[in-house]
């Protein structure tokens, strides 16, 4: 069964990350499989919006570690990530979003590229990078401040302290707390109102809302460091830390 499960109905393109054994965290070949969802709907133009879900009680716990482990121990490969986020920054089709449980990560950082974000009263977003002695991504680190203000984005980077459903919504990263019953309904229904809408005028509102030179570039310069964090002493420990399920000592490695 794959891991991502892609459908379209109605002019909605749906994307459904299906590893809940594992809560859903990303593999580099799901990661593959939702750059190549943005791709063609991009390319479709019977396809009018873009729904992301995650199945079982949780969003998604976010990347997933043991690929994070490998790069770090200098195993190389093509990472679809980068498409990924590429097409999260050129998406021309309004994203809508259905959030239960964790949203670890990428699994927040995601959601500042959609434009209507449902959560569940379950959902918690978090941000744990510098906790993996890493630094935010998805232009995160443009998008987030500017959201919610210099000092809360620093909180939940820094502390990495976990934001509930409504607070998220109260602070504007999401629209709504939905019954978790009704949250796909509830998203699929915005999607399909999306669906309806002129195309066109959609399409420029979106354009002239962001700017995606500006996060296209932040999203580089994000991705040059992060690619250098990973294969840092302190994350080589906060890998070995997690593995072995212990907490990391980061007081003997200067940076």
């Amino acid at each position: 069964m794959s891991e991502v499960v892609v459908a379209l109905d109605g002019g909605v393109l749906t994307v459904t990350m299906a590893r809940p054994d594992k809560k859903n965290a990303i593999t580099n070949a799901m990661y593959g499989a939702m750059a190549d969802a943005l791709e063609r709907a991009e390319g479709d133009s019977a396809i009018r919006a873009v729904l992301l879900q995650g199945d079982g009680d949780s969003f998604t716990a976010g990347n997933d570690l043991a690929d994070f482990a490998a790069v770090s121990r200098g195993v190389q490969g093509e990472r679809h990530v980068t498409r990924f986020l590429a097409g999260l920054a050129k998406a021309t089709r309004p994203l809508v979003a259905a959030v239960q449980g964790n949203a670890v990560g990428i699994g927040t950082t995601m959601l500042l590229h959609c434009d209507l974000v449902y959560l569940a009263p379950t959902a918690r977003l978090i941000t744990p990078f510098v906790n993996l002695a890493l630094v935010p991504e998805a232009a995160s680190t443009y998008l987030l401040p500017q959201r919610i203000g210099y000092a809360r984005a620093y909180a939940m980077f820094a502390l990495g302290e976990p934001v509930e459903a409504e607070t998220a919504v109260s602070i504007g990263l999401a629209n709504a707390v939905v019954p978790l019953a009704d949250l796909r309904a509830k998203a699929r229904a915005a999607a399909d109102a999306l669906a309806k809408r002129p195309f066109g005028s959609l399409q420029h509102t979106k354009a002239l809302m962001r700017d995606p030179a500006r996060i296209s570039a932040q999203m580089a310069r994000e991705g040059e460091i992060f690619q250098e964090r990973l294969m840092s002493a302190e994350a080589r420990e906060a890998f070995a830390a997690f593995a072995e399920r212990r907490q990391p000592d980061f007081s003997k490695i200067t940076g």
